[in-house]
């Protein structure tokens, strides 16, 4: 896996490129009908079978590029080190260490070297964003009730 850091936004031609290039391999999905369809490499005429559900994920990566979003793709499996892990939660090393320690993040240790899952640290921030929203439905709500809101 490359380090976050050296993920960079790409360049203005690289989003037009991929703008261009999503455009046509979405409309081309909606009309597959095979699970391995073949692509051809115009430069070097190779013919390559690919996945369907590899192409759908490289139309994920061109809209994304094309929206100026770096981009970096991590097996599932992936274990990460703590920095990697609190880099990516945007946290402190320290404070992810709080977290696993907690029962917050699962997580293994490699002799005296934790390792936490790249799904694991995905599935905590995904827990966390929804108890955001829900804390934030929960004030409006009580704002709502208690006339803020009112015209």
């Amino acid at each position: 896996m490359n380090n976050l850091e050296e993920l960079k936004k790409p360049t203005k031609q690289e989003q037009k490129t991929a703008m261009e290039s999503y455009d046509a391999l979405s409309a081309m999905l909606d009309q597959l009908d095979t699970a391995n369809p073949e692509i051809e490499i115009t430069e070097t005429e190779q013919k390559i079978k690919i996945p369907l559900r590899a192409l759908k994920l490289l139309a994920t990566i061109l809209k994304a590029t094309s929206q100026g979003k770096p981009i970096s793709i991590v097996p599932i499996a992936t274990e990460l080190t703590t920095q990697a892990a609190a880099e990516l939660l945007g946290c402190s090393r320290p404070h992810l260490v709080k977290l696993l320690e907690s029962g917050e993040i699962a997580f293994t240790k490699v002799g005296k070297h934790r390792r936490v899952k790249f799904e694991d640290v995905m599935e905590y921030k995904a827990r966390k964003r929804k108890e955001r929203e829900e804390h934030l439905m929960e004030m409006m709500r009580a704002d709502e009730e208690s006339g803020l809101y009112d015209s």
